[in-house]
């Protein structure tokens, strides 16, 4: 298996998610090699919630770093999971439409996206001017 699938399978050990029982581990990885992860944690009112992409690219982010190009997301129950909307526009802020996204479909298998195809005509900072 992948080794940024595996962290994101590590990481959903870490998640707290007593609502839903939905666990969702990330791994970002930059353009230099260095690897961030996030998981899931979910709040009772849940729009204050959390998900681990959002996790993860924020450690990124606080720790410098601007450029990435693959991420893996993984659910604890292995069924393909993709970033929602609100995590593919946040990544979109920091990542090119090349970023490859890696879900996890289990037994080894992987689905692949590139986050423009996730996210097309997202909205960018060009289009606020």
């Amino acid at each position: 298996m992948d080794d940024l699938m595996e962290q994101a399978r590590e990481v959903q050990e870490q998640a707290h998610v007593p609502y839903s029982e939905y666990p969702v581990g990330a791994a970002l990885r930059t353009t230099d090699g260095t690897v961030f992860v996030g998981c899931n944690i979910e709040n009772a009112n849940y729009s204050n919630s959390l998900h681990a992409e959002e996790v993860a690219i924020a450690e990124a982010i606080k720790q410098g770093h601007r450029e990435f190009d693959r991420l893996a997301v993984s659910s604890a129950r292995r069924d393909g999971v993709t970033p929602c909307g609100m995590c593919r526009q946040t990544l979109a802020e920091f990542c090119d439409e090349s970023l490859k996204v890696i879900c996890d479909e289990g037994d080894g298998e992987v689905t692949a996206y590139t986050l423009g195809e996730l996210l097309p005509n997202t909205i960018t900072e060009e289009m606020l001017e």
